[in-house]
């Protein structure tokens, strides 16, 4: 819906944006958002469990990734020519809501607006349940068990409690997505699978044997790939570090 509206604007030519064809401030910054765009990788499991020819499953999950840079580009460019970049929210959906030129019905504009929440309602439980797991898992002691309290009411709390004090104290999503997307998210998306592959290559070697063949092996199964992505990561970490503190000391 957002495209289709952008697009309209764009073909009336009504359009505000005239974006520069480049700008090198925003890079560091962009490597925090971008990791967020690791979101669409949730929904691979669902996507290969069911494939029982495993053959061509690779040229799926290309198709799939290209689908879905395609959507991201279309989301982005018709963003920086339908709307003043000066004007333009952090949260995209509240360009629709606060102009009434792009979309003037008021239902579909409170959808709009809406939506975010929509999202995050539904997927926030579930977060929240895996997060608190994840807590209970970390601090097991084998044969021990842990007292109601705890179990009930500590674990939910050390889960609810950040988010939510947060979300009072700052209203800078760039910020905050810029943060939290290359420090958080840089672990999760680089640094946890690059160990994970590393490690479980150095457990399995002497059980199957180095002459082992996996006809599912990946096209970037080589070591250099596993550093490369830990050194792209420290990359990232610095870029937007440095971003930080340069954008703090210009105040």
């Amino acid at each position: 819906m957002m495209i289709i509206l952008a697009l309209i604007r764009i073909a009336k030519g009504t359009g505000e944006g005239h974006p520069p064809v480049a700008n090198l401030s925003g890079v560091p910054n962009l490597f925090g958002v971008c990791v967020y765009s690791f979101m669409c990788q949730h929904s691979l499991p669902s996507l290969v469990t069911p494939i029982s020819d495993k053959k061509r499953v690779g040229a799926l999950v290309l198709a799939d990734y290209v689908l879905i840079l395609g959507f991201y580009s279309l989301l982005s460019f018709t963003a920086i020519f339908c709307f003043d970049s000066s004007l333009l929210h952090d949260m995209y959906t509240l360009n629709f809501t606060d102009n009434c030129n792009v979309l003037g019905i008021s239902v579909l504009r409170y959808f709009l607006g809406l939506f975010p929440v929509f999202t995050i309602s539904t997927n926030f439980p579930i977060i929240a349940v895996t997060l608190r797991n994840n807590w209970k898992t970390l601090f097991h002691r084998d044969g021990g068990t842990y007292p109601w309290v705890v179990d009930r009411v500590v674990f939910p709390l050390i889960t609810l409690v950040p988010p939510i004090v947060v979300a009072f104290c700052t209203h800078n999503l760039e910020s905050l997505v810029g943060i939290t997307g290359s420090y958080a998210g840089t672990g999760i998306q680089y640094i946890i699978p690059a160990c994970l592959v590393f490690f479980s290559r150095r457990h399995l070697e002497p059980v199957i044997g180095r002459d082992a063949i996996n006809k599912h092996q990946s096209p970037f199964r080589h070591a250099f790939w596993v550093w490369f992505v830990l050194v792209w990561a420290a990359s990232c970490l610095m870029f937007v570090t440095a971003n930080i503190i340069l954008t703090e000391t210009k105040k």
